[in-house]
This record gives C-alpha cells, structure tokens and sequence, in this order.
C-alpha cells in the first residue's frame, strides 16, 4: 500500500486510508515518534495520524519487549474498547480530559528528549488505561500476575537507582514494553534474566539488537531481584524506534516471488 501511494503521488493521504484498517495501522504509515489525532468528524475521516518526530531524533532511545504469552485474548481489543466506551464513566473523562493535556505534555518530553518526564508520563499512563478496563463492565483483565510482577521490577529497579531508569507501558496484552536509554539496557537485560530465567532457550532469550553484557551488584541484586520465576518471560525483543514503510529494492528480500506467490522461509 505504501509503494502504490508513492507511486501515485498519494504519501499524505495514507494515514487516512490505513486508519480505515485500524488506529495501529494509521500510526505505523510512519517512522518515529507519531502522534494519532483524535478528530472532530462523524465520519471520522479527520482521525489521522502526523509525524512528532523523525526515528533519528532521539538514538539513545531503545524499546525491550517481554513477551510472556502468545495467546489469544479472550477480549478482543476491538471489542473491549467498544465496551468501556458504552460502559466506562473514567474512560469518558480520561478521553475528554485527561488525554488531550497528556498528549501535549508527552510531545514535549519527546521533542527535550527528556527520559525522566517520559518514561513518568508512559507508566502513569499506561496504569491509567488499565483502570478503565477495571471499571468498564464486565471489567476487562488485559494485564496478568506476569504482568503486575514486570511492573513492580521497573518500581524497584528505578527506585534503587534513585531514577526513572527504565519505563513500562502494555496495551491491551499482557507483554510489556520497556522503554529505556541505551546505557540501561545491558543492567536491566540481566536484572530481568535473573528475575525470569529463561527455561529453555538461553542462546535467543534476547533477540534483535545486541545486548552487551553486565555484572550487578550485590546490593542491586538485593533491592531489586524477588524470587525468581523461571521460564515465565519466553523472550527479549530489544529494538529501538524505526522508519515507516521501506521499498526494498533487492528481489532476495521480496516476501514474493516473481509469480506473485509468497516466498518460503523454511
């Protein structure tokens, strides 16, 4: 779809015809930092989404995704969303109120660069979104004993330090996603390593870009490790903030063949 709009001279018109997909679909026709406008028309062709800024403003930057299941939700995030909106009084005021003055606030901390009122602002938020699961009915459980035990390491973790080192952000999954500066992320690998020691596939417990290794301290150890739960986060996905659609122009790496078919991986 992003080659075609090329093609055809239609780049700023993608956001609108993706978010007819989906809201994730509309942010991901772009690299970076993307905010997704709310909109103001019926029809909702106004709910499109704009570049804050490029993948390259801020290298430091680096995302770990740990993912503790691969199952089917048993809510939909269609669905639920559907649900709160009919039934979620908090969901009602965070929309109104709350979103539209986080939203600002979090552009801003992109722009600075700043981590501290980042990484704040996403776990604040992100708790928030949870809450009106809760208080939508019936209330909706998006997030797992796993889950609230990623979120009580960040708190400790952070806390020994002094700072917000590391950030945790889900949305309607139990994964989380871990936002930190390239110069955490070797310590705090280890600190979920040793928190969740992988069962079987040490070799590609982390996967993506490289991740160096790291000693901990005996008192870090101590602040921040509880007792371990082996083989309850299946792997690492350490990435960083990318560009939006690439046109790859080497064959080998087409997903189809020359007849049009996908290709085989195996």
């Amino acid at each position: 779809v992003s080659a075609l709009a090329r093609l055809y001279g239609v780049e700023e018109e993608l956001s609108e015809v993706a978010r007819r997909g989906s809201g994730s679909a509309c942010r991901s026709m772009f690299g970076g930092f993307v905010q997704w406008q709310r909109g103001e028309r019926p029809d909702g062709t106004d709910s499109l989404a704009l570049q804050v800024a490029p993948e390259t403003h801020w290298p430091e930057l680096r995302i770990l995704v740990l993912v503790v299941s691969g199952e089917k939700k048993p809510v939909g995030s269609t669905v639920g969303m559907q649900t709160s909106v009919e039934t979620s009084p908090l969901l009602k005021h965070r929309a109104e109120v709350v979103v539209p003055e986080r939203l600002a606030q979090m552009m801003r901390h992109i722009r600075e660069r700043d981590f501290e009122g980042f990484g704040q602002l996403a776990m604040r938020d992100s708790n928030q979104f949870h809450a009106t699961c809760l208080d939508t009915f019936p209330p909706i459980f998006y997030l797992t004993d796993l889950s609230r035990h990623i979120i009580a390491l960040a708190h400790r973790y952070n806390a020994h330090h002094g700072r917000t080192k590391v950030a945790y952000t889900f949305d309607a999954g139990p994964n989380a996603v871990i936002f930190a500066l390239a110069d955490t992320v070797a310590e705090f690998v280890e600190v979920v390593r040793r928190s969740f020691p992988p069962a079987t596939n040490g070799d590609r417990f982390v996967r993506g870009l490289p991740v160096g290794s790291a000693a901990l301290s005996q008192e870090l150890v101590a602040a921040v490790v509880t007792e371990p739960l082996p083989g309850a986060v299946q792997y690492i996905l350490h990435t960083k903030p990318g560009p939006g659609p690439q046109l790859v122009d080497d064959p080998s790496q087409h997903l189809l063949g020359a007849d049009g078919l996908p290709r085989s991986r195996a």
